[in-house]
């Protein structure tokens, strides 16, 4: 694997074909892959190789959520050409709500081939001498960005303690939305029944994973959601939001539940049925458990080369 670094967050798109072809376009590739993230580099029309595209999940309307205007609706017209430039690319959608995303925006669906992102399952594994939290707890473990929309989160746990039933919340990642978190907090009288725990290592996130009762993911659209994954690899229920690739990665009524996308209502009580219910909460974490055995990282590696293979026996 030789790494190769050129640009910025901002500058990648410009700086990545010029630094190719000033160093890379005499080596002799198989094939090129171009993640798309947000900003596309458009690598066919500059490179020499076959190449193939990956998409995580576009953005669309979500980057309103998240983004100045501005800068939101240039990350949204840089999507609109996208099937211009890529319409006859084979490409890797790491879910089947990504592929449909792709095949509304103009793709072809006999080009992409769904390949979801794995799951670490040998450290990512339940621990029966790891007991849960003595008190009914949620977790949120990720960025703090606005889109995340973990406000949501936060509301449904004070929806709960007006209903007379006490749940902890524990927040850990960090992100520019932590202030306005922390604020909704205090607004709420939440302050300690909600932690809000940072940056947490490998081995901390997983010890949470196996201690909260449950594990919550709100977001209005994911490529896949590897933290409901990893949740579920850990043996413990997710319950999310009814959006793209949350939907993908839960499965509602068998590993967690969904809940549609903005409504704290129906979020409390979704998390209200799981930390009522002992023998509910553990049926949905052995369940979660075998679902995430289905999507180890050698299958996902073992489904790429397969797909690379195809292509360029094809090309």
């Amino acid at each position: 694997m030789d790494v190769h670094r050129t640009g910025g967050r901002h500058t990648f798109p410009i700086a990545a074909p010029l630094y190719y072809r000033r160093f890379l376009a005499e080596r002799s590739f198989d094939i090129v892959i171009e993640d798309l993230n947000k900003v596309p580099v458009l690598a066919p029309r500059w490179c020499r190789s076959p190449a193939v595209l990956l998409v995580h999940h576009l953005f669309g309307t979500t980057a309103f959520e998240e983004a100045s205007l501005p800068v939101a609706a240039v990350t949204w017209l840089m999507e609109r050409p996208l099937p211009l430039f890529y319409r006859n690319l084979p490409v890797q959608a790491v879910s089947g709500s990504t592929a449909d995303d792709l095949v509304r925006r103009g793709f072809e669906r006999n080009r992409i081939e769904v390949i979801e992102n794995g799951v670490d399952l040998s450290f990512y594994s339940p621990a029966p001498q790891t007991p849960r939290f003595a008190e009914p707890t949620v977790l949120y473990l990720g960025r703090l960005k606005r889109y995340k929309r973990v406000d949501l989160i936060i509301r449904a746990v004070a929806r709960l303690r007006d209903a007379g039933f006490e749940a902890r919340l524990v927040v850990a990642g960090r992100g520019d939305a932590l202030a306005g978190l922390q604020r909704l907090t205090a607004e709420l009288d939440l302050v300690g029944r909600v932690e809000f725990a940072g940056f947490v290592t490998e081995e901390e996130k997983r010890e949470l994973f196996r201690r909260t009762w449950l594990h919550a993911l709100t977001s209005p659209k994911e490529g896949w959601g590897i933290s409901n994954m990893e949740a579920a690899a850990c043996g413990t229920a997710t319950v999310a939001s009814d959006s793209p690739g949350l939907r993908d990665s839960v499965r509602d009524g068998s590993t967690g539940f969904l809940a549609p996308h903005g409504d704290v209502d129906a979020l409390a009580g979704q998390f209200r049925r799981i930390l009522a219910d002992p023998a509910l909460r553990d049926n949905l974490g052995r369940q979660a458990r075998a679902f995430a055995e289905l999507y180890s990282w050698d299958r996902s590696a073992d489904r790429t080369e397969t797909h690379l293979r195809n292509v360029l026996a094809r090309h």
